[in-house]
């Protein structure tokens, strides 16, 4: 039912009547108040009206000078009810009519029900026949009630539901809309870098042109420098001759008069030098090369020997082993300490310069770390199954050593590399991840 007019009330103006009433009460006796029911005696309004079509039913209720905001309405498909104190109508209708299409009006000191019929016939009396027989007329009341009960329940319901589906909706606008607004920052950034570029490349082509003018300015200037210089001495030589025409110079004479006497002068001249007796081109370089390279590494080695040291300490791998007990016990520096030594003895085991990067990560020397990764990556060649697991190792701690220092880009490099390596190993993918977040962070800031 939809009601039209003054049919609200706010709780003081309800308070201020229900005082009214109990006031009222109080000085009448109770038998005035009550039938003999126990009900609370209400003026029945009969002075009614009502008129039909075969779809819609109208019925008019006088107000009876009450006031539109004291009335109180309800109404289902076959119970209407109009409390308006000291007034009451009630109707059980004869058929069912549409409630939720049916309209109330209140003005002009009546109420006007317009009501949609379900049946679409005239009716041949407005109330139903149990208006005679109080059982039924109470149960169609309850009956009423329960099912105008259950009718707010269920339009409560679909309010709350039409709530949520609009907070959904909202929600996905303001998605969208987010997502509206990060695509235009990303294409004005992407504009604003395009631009950049472009006056980049402007300026450089400035300065290549202001560059090119200018070298064009330096060989005019030269250019004429070397053609007045020309000029003078044609002048000096001219006059020269003009001076020494006519007389003989004797070449045997320390002073003879005439041209001028030639410097003397040193010019240097250096050779490469060889080690070899042979000339460049009969020597054979690449074996001549190797044989420097050991007659080095075994110069080094006799310089490095010590007599104080035993057989075990001039032992390279040895000193690898004694330098992994050493990291285990975590003596780091102790155990970059022994890695040196055996790699002076022997630079070409890269598990030392390995394990010796993994103690310089320990000790935060990023820098050194680095280095020795590198160089241990520079041995594994070629990249076989076999040296797979000590590449993975360095690409890991090399790339830990970048994130240090905060050279993410290159950090991500490495732990791409050790994926490619083990593609299988969670925590590297989930460290890459880490680290692919980091920087898409702080190129969105």
């Amino acid at each position: 039912m939809v009601y039209v007019g003054e049919t609200s009330r706010s709780l003081k103006e309800r308070a201020k009547e229900h005082e009214a009433d109990v006031r009222l009460r109080r000085k009448k006796p109770i038998s005035e108040h009550f039938n003999g029911a126990g009900h609370r005696v209400q003026d029945m309004v009969k002075d009614f009206s009502w008129e039909q079509t075969d779809k819609v039913l109208f019925i008019t209720v006088p107000l009876k000078g009450v006031k539109a905001n004291k009335v109180d309405i309800f109404s289902s498909e076959e119970y209407m009810k109009i409390s308006y104190p000291p007034y009451l109508f009630e109707c059980f209708l004869y058929a069912p009519v549409h409630d939720s299409d049916s309209v109330a009006q209140i003005g002009n000191g009546a109420v006007v029900f317009k009501l949609l019929k379900k049946d679409g016939e005239k009716w041949p009396q407005l109330q139903s026949d149990i208006i005679n027989d109080k059982d039924a007329m109470k149960n169609k009341r309850q009956e009423s009630s329960k099912k105008a009960e259950e009718r707010l329940k269920e339009q409560s319901k679909m309010k709350d539901e039409v709530k949520r589906e609009n907070e959904q909706y909202a929600l996905k606008e303001i998605m969208k809309a987010e997502e509206s607004e990060r695509e235009r920052i990303e294409q004005q950034k992407e504009s604003e870098r395009r631009r950049a570029t472009e006056e980049l490349e402007v300026w450089k082509e400035e300065q290549r042109q202001a560059a090119e003018l200018e070298k064009q300015r330096l060989l005019e200037e030269r250019r004429k420098e070397e053609a007045a210089e020309r000029e003078k001495r044609k002048e000096q030589e001219r006059l020269h001759k003009r001076q020494t025409r006519g007389q003989k110079a004797s070449i045997f004479e320390e002073t003879a008069q005439g041209a001028p006497k030639r410097e003397t002068g040193k010019i240097a001249v250096s050779f490469t030098q060889r080690q070899f007796p042979t000339p460049e081109r009969e020597s054979v370089r690449p074996m001549e090369d190797e044989w420097l390279k050991k007659q080095a590494e075994a110069k080094r080695i006799i310089e490095l020997e010590d007599e104080n040291l035993t057989e075990e300490e001039r032992n390279p791998v040895w000193l690898r082993d004694k330098g992994n007990e050493f990291f285990k016990a975590g003596n780091y520096e102790a155990a970059v300490n022994v890695y040196s030594h055996a790699l002076r003895l022997n630079n070409t085991l890269y598990s030392c310069y390995s394990n010796r990067a993994a103690c310089h990560l320990k000790m935060r020397n990023f820098f050194k770390c680095i280095e020795d990764a590198s160089r241990a990556l520079e041995l594994l060649v070629p990249a076989v199954p076999q040296n797979a697991d000590n590449r993975l190792k360095c690409h890991v701690r090399r790339g830990t050593a970048f994130c240090q220092l905060e050279m993410y880009v290159e950090g991500l490099q490495d732990y791409e590399a050790a994926l490619k390596i083990d593609p299988n190993n969670k925590q590297l993918r989930a460290d890459s991840e880490k680290i692919r977040h980091i920087i898409q962070t702080e190129t969105v800031s």
